[in-house]
């Protein structure tokens, strides 16, 4: 029985270094922070989710789909300069780079929801999927927020 018990001490330095490893592990993860989606007007067909997100892992990752039950369709969008004009374009992918955070905001990196299949007022909340490319998902219920004009760059203030 005492070989026994030495024995199982013995292994305890080892499951202690499996253990921490594997929190280590489930430590490198995908953060989302301040996550809302825009306010419209009643009729609007569309809208666009915007959000920090930090890759806290050591690999670079990749955000490639979004849903919400909010909007018929939820693509990956940036807004590039194209011939003196701001261009809106769907993405692939929103590359996250290791240890970086990547910020989706007016202006930039969004996520547009198209076909709005409620009214989105300002207090309501959006639920929200994120499909990441190691089949990892993160559901989110995001606030809708009013944007002020003033708030966004001049390119888009129409």
């Amino acid at each position: 029985m005492r070989a026994n018990k030495r024995a199982v001490f013995a292994l305890i330095p080892t499951v202690a270094l499996i253990v921490g490893l594997q929190a280590t592990a489930l430590a490198e993860t995908i953060e989302v922070q301040d996550a809302y989606v825009r306010a419209v007007p009643p009729g609007q067909p569309n809208s666009a989710a915007f959000m920090t997100i930090t890759n806290h892992g050591s690999e670079a990752r990749a955000l490639l789909a979004a849903e919400s039950d909010t909007a018929e369709v939820v693509e990956l969008h940036t807004h590039r300069l194209e011939n003196g004009m701001m261009q809106m374009r769907q993405l692939e992918q929103i590359d996250l780079p290791a240890g970086e955070t990547v910020t989706l905001a007016p202006g930039g990196l969004h996520l547009m929801l198209i076909g709005l299949t409620e009214t989105l007022a300002a207090g309501d909340q959006v639920e929200l999927t994120l499909g990441f490319d190691d089949g990892d998902e993160q559901t989110l219920t995001l606030p809708v927020k009013r944007i002020e004009p003033s708030a966004m760059p001049m390119h888009q203030q129409h």
